[in-house]
């Protein structure tokens, strides 16, 4: 097997003025990409969900002295700002979410909106991401799917976000917490029906593990809160179209 012509070692300076979004391991450190590796290297700033998260990841990787900075929920805004600032100066910075794919249901959006607002360069560097990982696992149609981000937490709005994608017919992937998993997988099983689910525990980790059934099957087995972080896949709507000969007005249909 040859390599694809459009594979090259040839990359852009991780030195040069850049917002870099750097995707993390999100448990298994083997994940971290040589790429990613060298990005926070070389980087002059690394922006980072929990400062103390990524410098533990820089330790493992034997990466020393890198000026860290928070980027959180709380203060993106401002930091998006800084940012800014930074490369406009000249400066690159990597921005990383304490697992994963950073603006992915992470801190970052902001970011990113900020810096190309002020027309500045933004790249990424793919990698690790439990979305994706939980889908295809998951055993459901991945050729369409909906990102639904965490559910919320009181049952009445979460009912009700359940039914904004009740017709979506692609796989629907979100997050939640052990503590409130079995009452939301009973909630999406009342508004979307019986369907199919997968729950992704602790990907990548020692004790990874998926558990498949129907909504209700997985709700009734979570009624203990399970340990772990989990992804959960919901299967898709099943549309069902009536057979229409469009050449005969009516659809054929007799009257009288």
């Amino acid at each position: 097997m040859t390599a694809s012509s459009n594979l090259s070692a040839a990359d852009l300076d991780p030195a040069a003025p850049r917002l870099w979004l750097v995707a993390t391991p999100i448990g298994n450190l083997e994940d971290i990409s040589r790429r990613a590796e060298r990005i926070l290297r070389e980087a002059d700033a690394i922006a980072c969900e929990d400062t103390r998260v990524t410098r533990r990841l820089l330790d493992l990787l034997g990466i020393e002295s890198k000026r860290l900075f928070a980027c959180h929920d709380h203060n993106e805004t401002a930091s998006a700002a800084g940012i800014v600032k930074l490369i406009a100066d000249g400066q690159s910075v990597a921005l990383v979410s304490d697992a994963g794919t950073p603006a992915v249901s992470d801190p970052g959006y902001r970011v990113v909106r900020a810096v190309l607002d002020a027309g500045l360069p933004v790249s990424a560097v793919p990698g690790p991401s439990s979305v994706l990982t939980a889908l295809a696992l998951s055993g459901l149609p991945t050729d369409r799917f909906v990102f639904m981000g965490f559910a919320p937490r009181k049952s009445g709005k979460r009912r009700r976000w359940f039914e904004a994608v009740a017709q979506e017919t692609g796989s629907l992937i979100l997050m939640e917490s052990p503590q409130r998993l079995a009452e939301t997988l009973a909630d999406a099983a009342d508004v979307l029906g019986e369907r199919q689910a997968a729950c992704a525990f602790e990907l990548t980790k020692t004790f990874e593990r998926v558990h498949r059934g129907t909504l209700t099957e997985l709700a009734a087995l979570y009624a203990d809160p399970p340990k772990g972080e989990v992804t959960v896949v919901i299967d898709g709507a099943v549309v069902v179209r009536e057979k229409v000969n469009k050449y005969v007005p009516d659809g054929g249909k007799k009257k009288g």
